[in-house]
């Protein structure tokens, strides 16, 4: 209650008497506590934000200078988090974040602070660190807790994270520092393979700086149009014809040459760019399937990779639609290639995005068959037409038998659910010999032929893939031991 007190005077002056009133201001205190809490607290999570976390930063700082302590910033940020949200919905992915904000205060100790910095972002901080130990152990006890499956409407849902770690005064004496060189180090533990931690080292920040300049050269890029296709052969092992292609993007860049693709696909997936430089290689290799077709060549199908983000597009379908629609392709000549992960990580949904392009006529493989999961249960679940075998099984197909018998018990299990079954990275003939007496239906690689120009492409349309004159066929290049 709020109390005033008025004294009451006579028309000389003088006092008569006083007059309270008593006033309940309990809405008032309340309105005045949730002002409060959205300025310091995450509306969603409860958990301090951005600005009181850096409240605390300094303040812990300050504490840490006088008494000539350590103390360890953690960034965290969940592997791949759009594609929940654009897959099943912003309701489902706020349920994951609530989640991961219980399951991070329970792996903490009572003294840190950890907060919400925005989206799928989370910061802790712990004071009076002993040593860097520490903040590793807690580290690694997030990333076991983030592990288990989250449990969202009956779903399970497999989540990772990648941690970042700063340590004061090592890596910095301000919170924004700290902070950047956490955030720094949680990048680094992403290119790495994500589900991990890095601890900060200056060295992070050249490579920061050569990130952040090679994300720039490749949005100019695809306005420059920088990128080409090349195409690599998919040889029918029983007619030694072509079978089909699979378009493969390389980055043509008038300063550094010819970027390889691994130094720039998983850049492009973890900004987004692999969004507009999907659907450009998409139409770019349905452009150019088309017009072989138009100058005579035989028909054959173009397969292209559909990355992660691609395959979580709502859109995708229509997308696909739209550019066979405008490149006037028939469905049937276009191979969409996913990989196994994408596959498991939303069963469901995985199902249902493959029945709809199927439904457009659009054939549909696995890619890498065999890193992955390979459950024979999910192989029923899933609508594909043929499987890759990951071409790390060819390289010892003929001495291993290990190789030998996964490989057959794949072609076997394939040709069982009626699926094709392709055979990547074959490079000698033995390796022909073994496959096609075990009944496999197509090979790629550097035997038949390396990845090579639209125009190149063509003339392999007249020979005879097995029996090609010396020097035309490619031979492998010798592996580095």
């Amino acid at each position: 209650e709020w109390l005033t007190i008025s004294r009451i005077q006579d028309v000389e002056g003088g006092s008569i008497k006083f007059a309270g009133i008593f006033s309940d201001i309990s809405e008032r205190k309340k309105a005045e506590e949730r002002i409060r809490n959205l300025a310091y607290f995450d509306v969603l999570t409860g958990l301090p934000n951005r600005r009181l976390f850096n409240d605390r930063l300094s303040m812990a700082i300050n504490s840490a200078k006088r008494h000539h302590q350590h103390l360890a910033i953690l960034f965290l940020d969940l592997d791949l988090f759009k594609r929940i949200n654009d897959t099943l919905g912003h309701s489902v992915g706020d349920r994951v974040l609530e989640e991961m904000s219980n399951r991070l205060k329970i792996c903490m100790r009572d003294a840190d602070t950890v907060s919400r910095m925005g989206g799928d972002e989370f910061t802790i901080l712990m004071s009076e660190v002993q040593e860097v130990e520490d903040a590793v152990r807690l580290a690694r006890r997030i990333i076991e807790s983030i592990r288990e499956p989250f449990l969202i409407e009956d779903r399970e849902l497999f989540i990772t994270t990648s941690i970042g770690i700063s340590v004061f005064p090592e890596d910095g004496d301000s919170p924004e520092v700290l902070v950047k060189n956490a955030d720094i180090a949680m990048y680094r533990a992403k290119d790495l393979g994500r589900n991990s931690y890095q601890l900060y080292t200056p060295q992070m920040n050249a490579k920061s700086f050569e990130r952040l300049a090679m994300e720039n050269e490749m949005r100019k890029a695809i306005e420059r149009g920088e990128f080409i296709l090349n195409y690599q052969v998919k040889m029918n092992l029983d007619t030694g014809g072509i079978a089909g292609a699979e378009a493969l993007v390389r980055w043509k860049h008038p300063d550094l040459g010819l970027v390889p693709p691994a130094d720039f696909i998983p850049l492009a997936e973890d900004t987004g760019l692999i969004i507009p430089l999907g659907e450009w290689v998409l139409r770019a290799a349905c452009q150019q399937n088309k017009a072989w077709q138009d100058r005579g060549l035989p028909p054959i199908r173009m397969a292209v990779n559909i990355s992660p983000h691609q395959f979580n597009q709502a859109d995708l379908v229509g997308r696909v639609r739209g550019i066979l629609a405008e490149t006037g392709l028939e469905p049937s000549f276009l191979e969409l290639e996913v990989t196994e992960s994408v596959l498991m990580e939303h069963m469901d949904i995985a199902a249902f995005m493959l029945n709809e392009l199927r439904s457009l006529g659009v054939v549909t493989s696995i890619d890498d068959f065999g890193t992955g999961y390979s459950s024979l249960a999910y192989l029923k679940r899933i609508p594909i037409d043929a499987l890759k075998i990951d071409a790390s099984f060819m390289h010892e197909i003929t001495t291993d038998e290990g190789d030998a018998e996964i490989v057959s018990a794949i072609i076997g299990l394939a040709h069982n659910l009626r699926l094709k079954v392709v055979a990547e990275g074959v490079e000698t003939e033995e390796q022909i010999a073994f496959l096609r007496s075990h009944g496999c239906d197509e090979i790629q690689g550097y035997l038949v032929s390396r990845p090579v120009s639209a125009e190149n492409f063509e003339q392999l349309f007249e020979q005879d893939l097995l029996f090609q004159p010396p020097g035309v066929r490619s031979r492998p290049a010798k592996r580095k031991k």
